[in-house]
């Protein structure tokens, strides 16, 4: 087997809340303290809470992995890139890191604020191992793609934050160190470097070196990552595909799964004349899934019974979006459901159009109703039944093209273009194509 490039065995990390000594207390409230403790009048300490932002994490990451890592605020993700950077020691367990690496946690890591921009490429080169003149080779692509040429000679402490991050990304991704961590500080710069930044770590990743990558734009970690990891309370919930990781990281805070069944028809959804099964979201090879690329078409799978005396039945749903917007209606318009329907399981899957939804999560609510003069007369009617997760993976034709930014709306769909060119010859006539 090839040798792992991070392999961390029961990572833990603690900490204790609150201050050892409080800093507003006065030189006599000190003194006299220390006096008192001198002649045992202080009474004990009182034992400090202590706190585990990591506990029991273990992973292995394979050379040219593109790892995300998610989670909440404050569920260890930026401690755990700190432990990895060897910034801190873990407490507990231990982690080996075999290769170079470079990391970016925060805005200016790694810098010194009175040095040069140039001064700090070289000694953020130094420190990553590498020898003057490979520094020197890559110097001119550094400062380019920082954006910051007019400026690199003056002290780091005048830049602006954003100036700040994009020659720190700039001096990480180009001194090419083995394996790139990355916290979510690329979203401090403005939206041109972000895709920039986008896409050279697409490029480290398509170059085999490892990368590990922390953010809550799930649409970012979707394109960029092979793998997932997702933490909740400093340990290791979920792990595996993106699209898998991502999906559960998404339901975890709305409880609705991909897939929803009733095995007792007794307490089932529905009347005296139907009963929902099941609902689930499949793919187009009816493999059930909790998340499928905008570009696939994605199929919402209806199984209900029909009991005797049942009246004609229509099987419809709707779909929102996590913004509350409801994004359509639909229902299956065979005429099979205007006539009263034998006693038995009917199984039905709408189909939505690869190319239509946007990036999002969805959440479908499933009816089947009799469909009358004015109204409709409800048998089955479950709110938010099953969600799923639309991702981005930027392989192959969507109405975003190369966009990597957010795309407003609801839906995004793939339009039919047609252009005509209306060019001059060199003697003056018009050519159309």
């Amino acid at each position: 087997m090839p040798e792992l490039a991070v392999q961390a065995v029961g990572l833990g990390k603690q900490y204790r809340v609150g201050q050892l000594e409080s800093g507003y207390e006065t030189l006599r409230e000190q003194l006299t303290k220390l006096g008192r403790r001198a002649i045992g009048r202080g009474g004990p300490r009182a034992p400090r809470e202590l706190f585990w932002a990591l506990r029991d994490v273990s992973f292995e990451i394979e050379p040219g992995d593109v790892l995300g890592v998610i989670g909440r605020n404050g569920a260890g993700k930026t401690t755990l890139l700190r432990v990895l950077s060897r910034i801190t020691e873990p407490t507990v367990g231990y982690v080996d890191v075999r290769g170079r690496l470079g990391s970016l946690l925060e805005v200016g890591t790694g810098f010194h604020p009175e040095l040069t921009g140039r001064e700090n490429v070289f000694l953020n080169g130094a420190i990553l191992g590498m020898r003057r003149r490979e520094i020197v080779s890559r110097f001119d692509e550094i400062v380019e793609f920082s954006g910051v040429n007019r400026f690199v000679d003056t002290p780091v402490k005048r830049y602006s934050s954003g100036m700040y991050v994009r020659l720190a990304f700039a001096v990480a991704a180009h001194l090419e160190p083995e394996i790139l961590v990355v916290d979510e500080v690329l979203s401090v710069g403005d939206a041109e470097f972000q895709k920039k930044s986008l896409g050279k770590m697409e490029e480290i990743g398509a170059s085999g070196r490892t990368v590990i990558f922390v953010s809550h734009n799930m649409a970012t970690v979707a394109r960029l990552c092979t793998r997932a990891i997702m933490l909740d309370a400093g340990r290791i919930v979920a792990q595996g595909s993106t699209d898998s990781v991502i999906a559960q990281y998404l339901r975890s805070g709305t409880d609705t799964p991909g897939r929803r069944a009733w095995s007792d028809p007794a307490t089932a959804p529905g009347d005296a004349v139907a009963r929902l099964r099941h609902v689930a979201i499949v793919d187009a090879e009816g493999r059930e899934v909790e998340a499928v690329d905008l570009r696939e078409p994605i199929g919402i799978e209806l199984s209900f019974d029909v009991l005797p005396g049942a009246p004609p039945m229509t099987p419809m749903l709707a779909l929102y979006n996590d913004q509350g917007v409801h994004v359509f209606n639909a229902l299956d318009p065979d005429e099979r459901w205007l006539q009263p329907l034998e006693p038995g399981t009917y199984t039905t899957r709408a189909w939505i159009p690869a190319n239509l939804l946007n990036e999002a999560t969805y959440f479908v609510t499933a009816f089947v109703n009799t469909i009358k003069p004015g109204y409709l007369q409800r048998h089955i009617n479950v709110s938010e039944a099953v969600s799923f997760q639309v991702v981005n993976r930027l392989e192959g034709s969507s109405a975003k093209g190369s966009v990597t930014g957010t795309w407003g709306g609801a839906v995004a769909p793939l339009l039919g273009w047609s252009t005509d060119v209306e060019e001059k010859s060199e003697r003056g006539a018009t050519v159309r194509r």
